[in-house]
């Protein structure tokens, strides 16, 4: 298994306490509660270490298709006014991602980074619809060749604090590309062209640089 970069400082720090901890309760002599300590760090070592995994996958290039950002449950599919970028009607789809998700997010579609902006934010619960507005976020539009274009919206959640999105102004990008992490659950939302014919339902699990979301 594979450690995402964005994980090795996070991974040290929790191996230093669980060792700290363990070496500690260690010197107490009672067994029963050296165990527990035991137990419950190593539990909780493992965790961290599982959600900063970076698995290897295929990518196959779908210029003419939107692919999913992230790893999740589809929790909206619905018409709505974007008012930072566009001003305008936009299919919106987004995924959520709970901290038992791989928390990578990769590019959707080929093209051109025309715009980004970080905001910071509140952390409600990313699955709420306001967290798309209230939360700390990441706006990143990719223009296509054609002159389409896509707005990819990073959402921090209740537990989420830290946003990375790497591709800058400028940056010409594919599928295989990295959009960013996002540490500790949180939600992705794609703003499509109305019209867009979308793929994936509701509730359904989806898979980051690999299922389909829509046709354009």
């Amino acid at each position: 298994m594979r450690v995402h970069k964005k994980g090795f400082q996070v991974i040290a720090v929790t191996f230093l306490i669980w060792l700290a901890l363990n070496v500690s309760v260690g010197m107490t002599g009672e067994l029963y509660f050296r165990c527990f300590t035991f137990l419950t760090t190593t539990l909780i070592l493992i965790f961290v270490i599982r959600f900063f995994r970076y698995p290897r996958r295929s990518i196959e290039l779908k210029p003419n298709s939107v692919l999913s950002p992230a790893d999740g449950q589809v929790v909206a599919i619905e018409e709505t006014i974007e008012p930072e970028y566009f001003g305008d009607h936009r299919l919106q789809v987004s995924v959520f991602m709970s901290v038992y998700n791989v928390h990578v997010n990769w590019i959707p579609i080929p093209g051109v980074v025309k715009y980004f902006k970080h905001h910071n934010g509140r952390f409600m619960a990313a699955y709420l619809p306001k967290s798309s507005t209230d939360n700390e976020r990441a706006t990143t539009v990719i223009e296509m060749a054609d002159g389409r274009e896509v707005l990819v919206r990073q959402i921090a959640g209740a537990v989420a604090k830290r946003i990375i999105t790497y591709p800058q102004v400028g940056a010409i990008v594919n599928q295989r590309n990295e959009l960013g992490f996002i540490r500790f659950g949180s939600r992705v939302d794609l703003f499509l062209p109305v019209g867009t014919k979308v793929i994936v339902e509701l509730c359904q699990k989806v898979t980051g640089s690999q299922t389909v979301i829509a046709d354009l």
